[in-house]
């Protein structure tokens, strides 16, 4: 078992452990390169600001995203060029085309996991879906489920507009499921995707330009339960605990509203310091609710990390703040640089990383952090966290 503090070993509460058994992901058929964005944002939105093409240029440089999926395309603003203008009431136009986009990932997603898995749909017991890019009645878990043909029983659970906390929360909630209920088989499914958001570009509208810059499209999936069954289930992670904490007065940080004309963003500058002042408390509650009661020092540094990239700032004032070495937040940079922040999807993305750079490193005889911290940041200001074990150590 790992170690924590060099000297002190780590000692977990043991009880029902939920573990993932699978993972998958899909995107929309877009990939757009980020040195073509720009040119790209600017000729669909008709747009013809320099200074505007220039702040654009310069944020989707600090961004350090390469590519990204994106729902948006020439064919659905040739389909609906009130999307590209300012000021019109397209609300109904952009969820019309965003239920039908984030049902489709989610159920391509879906399906790579359970292929992965291994065992039928009908195995599944429990449905949690999580989406920020749809507001319907029924909502998008029962379009899941049925696309899905899953069982008419399972049960299902909704979590809405959670933002870049919602994957982490949907594991925590999946967890709590699979280990309230003996034999079950919880999926869980995100898909997220920009359309809702896109507009053009305005000087009077700053962090429109940051979302130009940042945010994707796509989707994540993940099957989880308890008591693998041997020679069929692989455990790749086992999720030991999990805690959720928002920090009070911050909820005015990141703001977001259902407006005539889509959905309206709003992040505040101090979002990157404010993670960064709460971070290591948090951390070591987390880190702390595994143990035995015990008082342990804990060196971040002898554990994994799969934190959701929201931007290149809060991934460095993390780094910063709990002395983590280099290379400690490389599958969340390589999440971000090649998919942008997909919102809640991109946590599986990142845990993806992780047991890609586990297989590399024990085929190469290097030895790797068997426990971690899974870790997102999203409104309220909400810090959603899970102790895990790397089980492909």
């Amino acid at each position: 078992m790992g170690s924590f503090g060099g000297a002190e070993s780590f000692s977990i509460k043991r009880g029902k452990a939920t573990n993932i058994l699978a993972l998958g992901k899909a995107f929309p058929k877009q990939l757009v390169m980020q040195d073509l964005l720009v040119d790209g944002y600017f000729r669909n939105t008709n747009c013809t600001d320099p200074d505007l093409k220039k702040k654009l240029t310069r944020l989707c440089k600090t961004t350090t995203v390469k590519t990204r999926y994106l729902v948006m395309c020439d064919e659905i603003l040739e389909n609906h060029p009130e999307l590209a203008r300012d000021g019109q009431p397209t609300l109904r136009q952009r969820l019309e085309i965003s239920h039908e986009a984030v049902t489709e990932m989610a159920i391509e997603a879906s399906r790579s996991c359970v292929k992965a898995w291994g065992r039928p749909f009908a195995a599944i017991t429990h449905l949690v879906y999580v989406s920020s890019s749809e507001a319907r009645f029924p909502s998008g878990d029962l379009h899941l489920a049925r696309a899905l043909r899953l069982n008419p029983d399972v049960s299902r659970v909704m979590i809405s507009f959670a933002g870049c906390s919602g994957g982490v929360a949907g594991l925590r909630v999946a967890k709590d499921i699979a280990e309230n209920n003996p034999g079950s088989r919880v999926l869980l499914a995100t898909s997220e995707t920009t359309i809702v958001g896109f507009r053009p570009p305005n000087p009077h509208r700053p962090y429109d330009l940051v979302g130009a810059a940042l945010f994707g499209d796509g989707a994540g999936a993940v099957v989880l339960g308890t008591d693998p069954i041997p020679g069929t289930e692989t455990p790749m992670f086992e999720l030991s605990s999990a805690i959720q904490q928002y920090l009070p007065d911050t909820d005015k940080t990141i703001q977001g509203e259902l407006t005539e004309e889509g959905i309206s963003f709003l992040l505040g500058r101090e979002l990157p310091l404010v993670i960064e002042d709460h971070v290591e408390a948090f951390c070591k509650k987390l880190a702390m609710e595994g143990l035995r009661g015990e008082s342990h020092d804990v060196n971040y540094n002898d554990m994994f990390w799969a934190m959701h990239p929201g931007g290149p700032a809060i991934l460095n004032k993390v780094e910063s703040r709990l002395r983590l070495c280099p290379d400690k937040l490389n599958a969340s940079r390589q999440a971000l640089r090649d998919f942008g922040n997909a919102s809640s999807n991109t946590i599986i993305y990142v845990l993806e990383n992780i047991i890609e750079e586990s297989r590399k490193k024990k085929e190469s005889g290097e030895s790797d952090c068997e426990w971690g911290l899974i870790l997102a940041f999203g409104p309220g200001i909400t810090f959603e966290g899970i102790l895990a074990r790397n089980l492909m150590v």
